[in-house]
């Protein structure tokens, strides 16, 4: 869908920083899962905010000068958030959604002012040479789905893991489907390599939480 596509195929969201600045992040109306700002990606984006990662009265900010990238970026609210933040991020995903990820970028630019964020194409399981060296975090909300999906994704981040690579991933926990079986395959996979944490609820922002929302920080193994 291209860039200069009617506004009335966009609905906006807005999610409100700590600073009290707002992302205004259009997501379409019509399309596939990437085109929709998921409950998974604004639990992340304000888990970002949080005192762990972001005290400005204490001076933490953990985002300042990070190299982030982000997977199945979708409208780019999470990459945005850790941008806002001070991070240096790529926000990655399909051809189809390069568009949308921009006019975003374009739109909450002024937000940006000690990180950046730039767009790139990345089909999980491809070659990632174009994102080294590792990533400082690999952020990832909602992208634990399609059966077909799991063994490249679980590549993907594989091939962009250094060993001091945090990957921060954040899902909904869903019942229907082939929802179970497709989270046990990739979770199964993923221990193959990686450790993980589960992190609990009062480590995350107190608003934005829910026990249907997991997040995770996971390791590549020693």
């Amino acid at each position: 869908m291209a860039a200069d596509t009617d506004e009335a195929d966009y609905f906006v969201r807005e999610i409100e920083k700590n600073d009290g600045c707002t992302l205004k992040v259009k997501q379409y109306c019509l399309g596939d899962v990437g085109c929709v700002v998921w409950d998974a990606a604004i639990v992340l984006a304000k888990y970002l905010e949080t005192k762990l990662f972001y005290n400005p009265s204490s001076g933490v900010n953990v985002w300042a000068g990070k190299n982030v990238v982000e997977l199945g970026a979708g409208t780019g609210v999470v990459g945005l958030m850790a941008a806002t933040l001070g991070a240096a991020v790529t926000v990655t995903d399909l051809e189809d959604l390069q568009s949308l990820l921009r006019v975003n970028i374009q739109d909450n630019q002024a937000l940006v002012s000690r990180g950046s964020v730039t767009a790139k194409v990345l089909k999980w399981g491809d070659d990632v040479s174009d994102f080294q060296p590792p990533p400082h975090y690999v952020l990832m909300a909602d992208c634990i789905y399609y059966e077909q999906s799991i063994v490249p994704l679980v590549e993907s981040l594989k091939l962009l893991s250094g060993p001091g690579t945090c990957i921060i991933c954040c899902y909904e926990q869903r019942t229907e489907g082939d929802n179970p079986k497709v989270e046990k395959q990739f979770f199964e996979l993923l221990q193959q390599n990686f450790n993980c944490e589960e992190i609990p609820s009062d480590k995350q922002d107190p608003e934005f939480c829910s026990p249907d929302i997991h997040i995770l920080h996971i390791w590549k193994k020693v």
